[in-house]
């Protein structure tokens, strides 16, 4: 192997990414009956209704009819999040076999820490919402919108790192 170059694409990586990603396309399509004009963006308006009463109001808006999709979707997410973060952890371990420094190391370890506390705070959040439906409350409903923006940071820093990591020695991605 070359110095810049990362060897091919190991399978597991490949079938946690098919996963994550079929996995993704059935919860965007649970979310379609979930979307209305109180949560124009479905499950995701729920998870940041800081208070009660507009969680009452996004459960309301669904009614009777469309309260299973909410619980569906909330109950797939939870293999939903483990196998994001597996596959998260294979592609930095990925991003970094090629990476020999102490720093990019370091920051691969910060990096694998973000994606993991993600997942962490997606099923704090999923356990909020779940517990939340029945009748909500002003601190679950708080603790689920914490627990989201916490995770979508960590997402979104954790992705940061990576580039960071791939940009680290000032070799691109090459196949």
């Amino acid at each position: 192997m070359n110095e810049g170059t990362l060897p091919p694409i190991p399978r597991p990586l490949k079938l946690l990414t098919i996963s994550a990603m079929i996995m993704l396309a059935l919860l965007v399509g649970i979310n379609v009956p979930l979307v209305t004009g109180v949560a124009p963006q479905g499950i995701i308006s729920l998870q940041f209704a800081t208070t009660a009463e507009q969680t009452l109001d996004i459960l309301n808006s669904w009614g009777s009819d469309s309260s299973h999709w909410a619980v569906a979707s909330l109950t797939l997410d939870f293999p939903f999040v483990v196998i994001y973060v597996l596959a998260l952890m294979a592609l930095t371990d990925y991003l970094m076999s090629d990476r020999p420094g102490i720093r990019e190391r370091q920051a691969g370890r910060w990096v694998r820490g973000l994606f993991v506390a993600a997942g962490a705070s997606d099923l704090g959040e999923n356990i909020c919402l779940l517990t939340n439906l029945a009748e909500p409350d002003d601190v679950l409903s708080l603790s689920a919108t914490v627990f989201a923006m916490i995770k979508f940071t960590a997402l979104l820093m954790g992705a940061a790192g990576l580039v960071v990591i791939r940009a680290a020695r000032r070799h691109p991605l090459s196949y």
